[in-house]
């Protein structure tokens, strides 16, 4: 009888800490599943369900090779955009939970809508499938993908006739392109290496590896000190233009409300990033020191004239003075816009 008694009371022990367990957890998901689309600043607190905290030793939070016990979101362990995380929570019992959320931080400020007026439009090869564009002078650079079609080209804007190429290998897919002095570094999709050319005629120097985090090559751009590098994510990564394989640092890009991945073709013009968003016919003026978008163009009406499928979207950015040149992969236009 009293094996039984103790079984019972055991059992009813072992259900009762189930179920507070089924509790704390349960609450935390639900906390964290309103906050996603919420989204945090940060500075702000992660005011996590009195379940939680009442019957906690500690909370870790664990985000890739890093941890906090801050419940604070700080820029030192988060980044911009969407954060995987796990939450470890050690019961004062000594029992430990786990759980897996997505916290999303975002801008604090509002990005600004900038306005635009078409100054003039240029002719474009539609043959070209844009990768990178670049100008220089009165000259066009471009990077064009697919496979088995890819090149780098110059010609003069306002003509469509190569002043000079380099045609790719057959199992290159070449992405974007940028200037740097007498040189020309241009991206490939997913062979994991760039090249780097002459500008004068487009011959081959050599080449460069990519680092290992970064999986694909997108979007190429330059501050005169780093390569700014895009490869898909909401990641940007700044490389030494001495040694494109090495990694200077990386910025994580959002808006007040939105995380934005995909970030494609990119230019540097005093002080900030633009960058294209695949899919979509806007682009987006980024803070470089934090990853914030202060600012986003909105081409749709330009766009829906040209983008009838899947890829012939908006993709090029160049300054010429004080105005942006656009363009996208396959379109027949170049379009000079006064910025307002």
């Amino acid at each position: 009888m009293k094996i039984r008694t103790l079984l019972a009371i055991l059992s009813f022990t072992l259900f009762v800490s189930c179920s507070k367990d089924k509790e704390i957890l349960n609450s935390l998901n639900d906390y964290n599943i309103s906050m996603e689309s919420k989204g945090y600043h940060f500075g702000d607190p992660l005011n996590l369900p009195k379940e939680v905290v009442e019957n906690a030793e500690s909370i870790t939070i664990s985000f890739g090779d890093k941890e906090t016990n801050s419940l604070t979101v700080d820029p030192n362990f988060f980044t911009l955009g969407d954060n995987a995380v796990t939450f470890v929570i050690k019961k004062k019992g000594g029992e430990i939970l786990n759980q897996d959320a997505t916290i999303n931080v975002f801008a604090k400020n509002p990005e600004a809508k900038l306005s635009y007026e078409i100054v003039k439009e240029y002719p474009h090869d539609p043959n070209n499938f844009v990768q990178g564009f670049e100008l220089e002078g009165n000259t066009i650079y471009e990077s064009d993908g697919q496979t088995g079609e890819s090149r780098i080209i110059k010609y003069t804007l306002g003509s469509t006739t190569p002043l000079a190429e380099t045609l790719q290998a057959g199992d290159i897919f070449s992405e974007g392109c940028t200037i740097i002095g007498d040189k020309i570094y241009q991206l490939t999709w997913q062979n994991k290496k760039g090249f780097i050319y002459n500008k004068s005629d487009l011959s081959l120097i050599t080449e460069f590896v990519y680092p290992n985090v970064i999986g694909e090559g997108w979007g190429l751009t330059n501050d005169q000190k780093n390569l700014i590098l895009s490869d898909g994510t909401k990641n940007i990564y700044f490389l030494d233009i001495n040694n494109p394989s090495k990694i200077v640092r990386y910025i994580s890009v959002a808006g007040n409300t939105e995380a934005y991945d995909q970030l494609n073709e990119l230019e540097y013009h005093k002080g900030f990033i633009y960058a294209n968003v695949w899919q979509k016919p806007i682009i987006v003026k980024i803070n470089p020191a934090n990853g914030e978008v202060v600012g986003k163009f909105d081409f749709a009406e330009i766009a829906k004239k040209h983008t009838t499928g899947n890829d012939d979207v908006l993709n090029g950015i160049a300054f010429k003075g004080e105005n942006m040149l656009i363009t996208g992969k396959n379109w027949p236009t170049i379009y000079e816009v006064m910025i307002k």
